[in-house]
């Protein structure tokens, strides 16, 4: 668990897999990113675009169900109307939050991305099993398995060699759906490789779940494309990160259960099969749902790629917003060093470990609903800055992590948290990619938010050995605060203006 509440059990992480405290990766994340001794879970953000004259919003209605008239401009703000019983209200509020995907591609590409995060949150169900495996039958310290998993995570920083790929080298005739087909399949080859061996090696967990990280990543850095795409042409990008974010907690859920009780059986073969099944429904979806026209390799589509690429270097804002992610993700983790607590100090059982997860992940996947709303009626510098405050909060509760009753409370608490501040800075990011690299550029700046989550992994279980569990909770909030200093200096303002013109020119 991170400082910020989020919990990372994928290896999301963008994509994706890891969270504060927990861990994505970009996980995101790169493996899913939240902080638990895992790799990241690595994806996403809101949309509010400057329109003129017209309720937030109401574009998007109009493509979406034929004209603006169905929808009030109360429910278009986020606002309902508070006649009604609790199933009016609870229908109502249903029907807004779906409200952006009522036109046929925009639920097909939902679908997409859901099923997607889905397979890469469940990346995480062995993640426990080999924490305890390295612990018990090996003799690792948190800090040696933190170093592990930071190996098994790097896939997930280099996933601008991805982007930059599938942006600018189409293959077979596709620019996505064939690095598609193949890395998805790779990912799911490595994990039934995993769950075929007898004996579990360090160096063999190492290898082939780095090589499963490696389909993984590639697959998050093409979904991740495939929404900044489409998602800023149907200003959409805060609604489909949300999607992805609650598919992948949603997915954590179901891996804090069974992780925690194949953990506790020592099943440690059935996790690697149980998650090798997932991105196998990946590679479905990706030969019968992603539609792309067939396009020409040609030199000029390379040059005019990295074109954009050379423009968008020269731009303070990316260098500003990649600085921003850093030093937010990298707060010393509570992940590895949380579970030697749960596991040495409290006398949790290894069942109760992985309920205590999966309720991180029910609260996280409130969080990334609620971000749904509150990215359409609040702005993003106002979330960001409210992000870093619930961090801090949320870090310092647990100094008072010290019963069951307690670690049930924060952390569901900390997991929605953690949501809503991990998704107001992914949606920082994707407003900020440049046209014609989407892809490449935001595969950047999560492999930087990786970066940093995977540095915090590595400096918390070194911190966790050296000086303890409370000192190194002071340390990590201290990081997450001074993230307020550099708030001034990221133009969020300027960032979110250029956007919304990219969208109204897309029209």
């Amino acid at each position: 668990m991170d400082g910020r509440g989020r919990r990372s059990r994928r290896p999301p992480a963008r994509r994706r897999p890891s969270p504060r405290g927990h861990t994505p990766t970009d996980n995101r994340a790169g493996t899913p990113t939240s902080r638990l001794a895992s790799p990241p879970s690595p994806p996403h953000s809101g949309r509010r675009g400057v329109r003129a004259a017209r309720p937030r919003g109401a574009s998007v209605r109009e493509r979406a169900s034929g004209g603006a008239s169905s929808y009030s401009s109360a429910t278009v703000a986020g606002v309902q109307p508070s006649r009604g019983g609790p199933c009016v209200r609870g229908r109502r509020l249903l029907d807004t939050a779906l409200a952006p995907f009522r036109s046929p591609e925009a639920r097909r590409l939902a679908l997409i991305f859901a099923v997607v995060y889905f397979a890469q949150g469940m990346w995480g169900l062995p993640v426990q099993a080999i924490t305890l495996t390295l612990k018990e039958r090996f003799g690792y310290t948190a800090g040696r398995v933190a170093t592990l998993f930071s190996i098994t995570n790097t896939p997930w920083l280099v996933k601008p060699v991805y982007g930059l790929l599938s942006d600018g080298v189409p293959l077979f005739g596709r620019r996505r759906q064939s690095y598609f087909v193949l890395t998805s399949g790779l990912a799911a080859l490595a994990g039934f490789a995993l769950g075929s061996l007898d004996a579990h090696t360090p160096l063999v967990i190492t290898a082939l779940f780095t090589a499963m990280g490696l389909g993984l990543a590639f697959t998050d850095v093409l979904t991740d494309a495939l929404m900044v795409e489409n998602g800023k042409r149907l200003r959409l990008t805060g609604g489909f990160q949300a999607v992805q974010w609650a598919s992948i907690y949603a997915a954590s859920i179901a891996v804090g259960v069974a992780g925690g009780m194949l953990t506790e059986h020592h099943e440690l073969r059935l996790a690697f099969f149980g998650a090798a099944v997932f991105p196998t429904l990946s590679f479905l979806m990706a030969c019968v749902f992603i539609r792309e026209p067939r396009v020409r390799r040609e030199a000029g589509q390379f040059r005019r790629t990295w074109t954009a690429i050379r423009g968008s270097i020269r731009s303070r804002d990316l260098w500003v917003v990649a600085g921003f992610i850093v030093f937010w993700t990298f707060s010393p983790s509570l992940g590895t060093p949380l579970f030697y607590y749960q596991t040495d100090t409290l006398k949790f059982s290894q069942q109760f470990i992985g309920t205590l997860f999966s309720l991180s992940a029910a609260g996280s996947v409130v969080g990334a609903l609620a971000y749904g709303g509150l990215s359409r009626v609040l702005p993003l510098k106002w979330l960001l800055n409210a992000a870093i405050g619930l961090g801090v909060l949320s870090t310092l509760a647990y100094l008072s992590y010290a019963t069951p009753i307690s670690a049930v409370l924060i952390d569901t608490g900390a997991g929605c948290i953690g949501m809503v501040a991990t998704l107001a800075f992914l949606d920082l990011a994707a407003k900020a990619s440049p046209k014609q690299a989407e892809g490449t550029f935001f595969a950047l700046l999560m492999s930087v938010y990786n970066a940093g989550t995977q540095g915090s992994q590595i400096v918390g279980g070194w911190l966790y050995d050296s000086l303890g569990y409370a000192t190194l909770i002071l340390i990590s909030a201290a990081f997450t605060a001074l993230c307020w200093f550099i708030v001034p200096a990221v133009r969020v303002e300027q960032i979110e203006a250029r956007a919304a013109r990219e969208a109204r020119a897309a029209d």
